[in-house]
């Protein structure tokens, strides 16, 4: 005979149903206010994660990309990433790059930090890469997370202050040795001078051989001495300031006396033909018109020896944004390897031979623009001729 259920057996099944309940109530609560807090976690994170400007990219062991951050879309907006090996983005290649620093970071499992450089759209861009292998995969699998960040410009602002440190430098040097070296240099060309006026006294007294010989070394020393001059003047421009009242300059007449004074200059390069480009209503700009017109000097005699065999020498001036002038100085000439194109405005190096150059046209360039307030860059492929600009802000009004 079946057991007879009571009234205290169905209260007590209901209490128990009743506690299971209440208790799933309260896990259900518990999830949601875990729920709540994760996505308010998430949502930090994310905002941290969206104010990062560097591109951030996590990979595989393989090297596959497996998720990226927004910044990726903006540096890469047409590339579909995941799935694809990091080279493939971002070199283009179909092999890993040399000394990955990724595969560097996988195998001595620590971060590793590199500095590359790439050429886009004509000009050397700077990326710092990092490369930092996550702890925590929720397959098993390592992966590493790599930051690669655009330097190009602190780079740029680096090398600026190098280079003015160094000109200081080079500048308090110079005006030393151009006064040093200027008193026996005025000595010796007087006395020179002295001899070249009375060597008509001693023509016909002595063999012609003789005198021919008293004449050429004469005018050698004269001529070493104007060139040791110009040399000592390029020195004390170093260490000379930009006149403290300057004056309104037009760019163009600069150029078009300077092309005036090296008439002359350019009819001994036959083969070179010179064009001008110059904007008829370029706003006038503050400076020093015989430190510009050195700059342009500079920058015409540097193009000249660069085309030996002939060319083309072009003159551009253009408009700036801020009201200031440009000034384009390009050649078809030789052109400079690019592993050199950094060293062009240090004081002293030269790729001219010896005899030929001392290293400081383009270091007293870089002076007097600077001294300005304005720019000078250049841009150059070998084989194929160099480009010079020059930059100067304008008037304020």
């Amino acid at each position: 005979m079946a057991p007879h259920t009571t009234l205290e057996d169905l209260v007590g099944i209901e209490h128990s149903k009743l506690g299971f309940y209440q208790e799933l109530q309260r896990k259900v609560e518990e999830l949601k206010t875990s729920n709540n807090e994760l996505e308010e976690k998430r949502k930090e994170v994310q905002a941290l994660l969206d104010g990062i400007t560097d591109l951030m990219v996590v990979l595989s062991e393989d090297l596959k990309i497996q998720s990226v951050n927004h910044v990726f879309g903006e540096w890469y907006p047409e590339a579909d990433p995941i799935g694809k090996k990091c080279y493939e983005i971002f070199n283009e290649g179909d092999s890993p790059c040399e000394e990955c620093p990724v595969l560097k970071a996988l195998d001595c499992d620590e971060t590793t930090k590199d500095l590359r450089i790439y050429e886009e759209g004509g000009k050397l861009r700077h990326y710092e890469l990092i490369a930092s292998p996550l702890k925590i995969s929720t397959t098993g699998e390592r992966t590493v997370l790599l930051f690669k960040r655009d330097v190009t410009r602190e780079k740029e602002f680096q090398a600026q202050f190098y280079q003015a440190e160094k000109m200081a430098t080079v500048g308090t040097l110079a005006a030393g040795v151009a006064h040093e070296i200027n008193n026996p240099l005025t000595a010796i060309s007087g006395f020179a001078e002295g001899l070249r006026r009375r060597l008509s006294r001693i023509q016909g007294k002595v063999e012609d051989d003789l005198y021919d010989d008293f004449e050429e070394y004469t005018d050698t020393i004269l001529k070493e001495c104007l060139r040791c001059r110009d040399i000592v003047r390029s020195l004390l421009t170093f260490s000379r300031p930009v006149a403290s009242t300057l004056r309104p300059v037009d760019l163009n007449q600069c150029i078009e006396d300077t092309l005036f004074i090296l008439k002359h200059h350019f009819k001994e390069q036959h083969k070179v033909t010179v064009k001008t480009e110059l904007y008829k209503k370029l706003p006038m700009i503050q400076g020093d018109e015989s430190q510009l017109k050195q700059v342009i000097i500079n920058l015409f005699t540097n193009a000249l020896d660069a085309m030996d065999g002939g060319g083309t020498l072009l003159v551009k001036t253009y408009p700036l944004e801020d009201n200031g002038a440009g000034l384009i100085v390009k050649d078809t000439g030789c052109g400079i390897p690019q592993e050199i194109q950094n060293k062009l405005f240090e004081p002293f190096f030269t790729t001219k031979p010896a005899g030929k150059g001392v290293g400081i046209g383009l270091s007293t360039c870089y002076s007097i623009v600077k001294n300005h307030n304005g720019e000078i860059s250049v841009s150059s492929e070998e084989g194929k001729g160099s480009s010079f600009c020059v930059r100067i802000p304008g008037i304020d009004k």
